[in-house]
């Protein structure tokens, strides 16, 4: 078998087999295929697309590459959660409590942010002394003592995803559906969770900007799952303005807490409970996806969701006083209050450049080794429809100095787009696959 024939095959829009993706795939792991050869037969993935019984093989060579969680002696159906990303998405703080306080075990690896969106990864790090980076038995002791875990991914899981996402980034094949949908669900199929759901999100914010993409993503990922012998659903959810109000690790992790504590913004709070609705409908708790909703209404209500979040703090070496005590978060040394200055209704946001604001503050990160500040960050205080009057609050700029403060307060406006009537608006869950 060669490669050169294997990328003519693809570039030609052939299928390509288990065998050769095999041969293909295990490798470029062990270096016996160079870079050059491989990020051809990338473009053409790229240009010529995957069926589903190939992206299917793809994913499951891709999975194989390196170790596999194995998650069957925990007793209960095992659920996991993963998000396409989006600016202010905290959604994992919120709704894996909610879960897991309603006896379904969430074993979860998650990844850290890169560019306008952030990880839950660093979100969780901003907690005093918590702990992302388990081994293998701490991550499978802690899902059977407290039914709740959340880790970074281990180097060894899916190491033909680190190699090949690496030379797409350099190689101009990241916007491939295929490729996109093997890397997702290699890595949860790898976390060994029964069933995955899976929150795509479209809009300015979100990394898929179309909705008919995304949900093109959304049905590929969610056959490759089922395929593979687990339960996969999909929610389809708007991203064309920020989920809540703060961007930012601290004040995204605060904003969690008051959520669970009963005070979080409607949207937010909403899109946690629909989805832990479903999750608990996967882990078989609950009969059907309202019901689900149901009791995570009413564990949000009673406080066990905000108790189950101590308990995964306490276990993974953070300050649990946090959960009670927002304000024991590090906090940014400079605040700066944003008002409006013109009247008008807010008719769009440019939600993606909020993101990339939030990254010059030191929120985020161009490159995956560059150093994040856990205090600093936005909060928008306003959404699409808010009528606003000349000095109307819109925004808090949360800064390292006064400078950083003002460059953002200056751009930050600029991300608010006006009209002279009420606009349309969003709707945030637009469709369950």
């Amino acid at each position: 078998m060669r490669v050169y024939d294997l990328i003519w095959k693809k570039r030609e829009g052939k299928r390509l087999t288990r065998e050769e993706l095999h041969f293909l795939i295990s490798g470029f792991v062990r270096g016996t295929i160079p870079d050059y050869q491989m990020s051809a037969w990338l473009m053409a993935v790229y240009f010529q697309g995957m069926s589903f019984d190939e992206v299917t093989d793809l994913t499951l060579e891709m999975l194989h590459s390196g170790t596999i969680i194995d998650l069957t002696s925990i007793p209960g159906i095992k659920v996991d959660k993963h998000s396409t990303g989006g600016v202010g998405d905290k959604t994992s703080l919120v709704l894996l409590p909610l879960v897991a306080a309603a006896g379904v075990p969430v074993a979860k690896m998650s990844g850290r942010g890169l560019g306008h969106t952030g990880g839950t990864i660093d979100k969780l790090e901003a907690i005093p002394g918590f702990n992302t980076g388990l081994t293998k038995e701490e991550f499978l002791r802690q899902v059977r003592e407290i039914g709740i875990v959340i880790t970074s991914q281990t180097r060894d899981l899916v190491p033909a995803d680190k190699k090949l996402y690496a030379l797409r980034d350099l190689t101009a094949t990241v916007e491939s559906i295929p490729l996109i949908a093997g890397s997702i669900v290699s890595k949860k199929l790898a976390s060994g969770a029964d069933a995955v759901l899976l929150d795509v999100k479209y809009g300015a914010g979100a990394f898929m900007g179309d909705y008919e993409v995304a949900r093109k993503l959304a049905e590929t990922m969610v056959e490759i799952g089922n395929r593979a012998g687990r339960r996969f659903k999909a929610v389809l959810t708007d991203m064309n303005q920020p989920l809540g109000q703060a961007i930012g690790n601290s004040l995204e992790v605060a904003e969690a807490i008051r959520t669970l504590q009963g005070k979080g913004p409607a949207d937010l709070t909403e899109l946690s409970l629909t989805m832990a609705g479903l999750m608990l409908w996967l882990g078989q708790r609950a009969g059907t996806p309202e019901t689900g909703k149901q009791i995570a209404a009413e564990l949000l209500h009673n406080g066990a969701a905000l108790t189950k979040l101590k308990e995964l703090i306490r276990a993974q070496g953070g300050n649990p006083a946090v959960a009670d005590e927002p304000g024991l978060l590090p906090a940014a040394p400079v605040v700066r209050q944003v008002t409006a200055r013109v009247s008008g209704w807010i008719a769009a946001i440019d939600c993606r450049e909020l993101g990339l604001i939030a990254m010059e503050l030191g929120a985020g990160r161009l490159r995956l080794d560059d150093v994040i500040n856990p205090e600093v960050g936005l909060k928008l205080l306003v959404k699409i429809g808010t009528q606003l009057v000349p000095g109307t609050p819109v925004a808090e700029v949360h800064a390292r100095n006064e400078a950083d403060a003002a460059r953002a307060q200056e751009k930050l406006l600029n991300c608010l787009k006006l009209s002279d009537s009420p606009p349309t608006l969003p709707t945030l869950i637009r469709e369950i696959i």
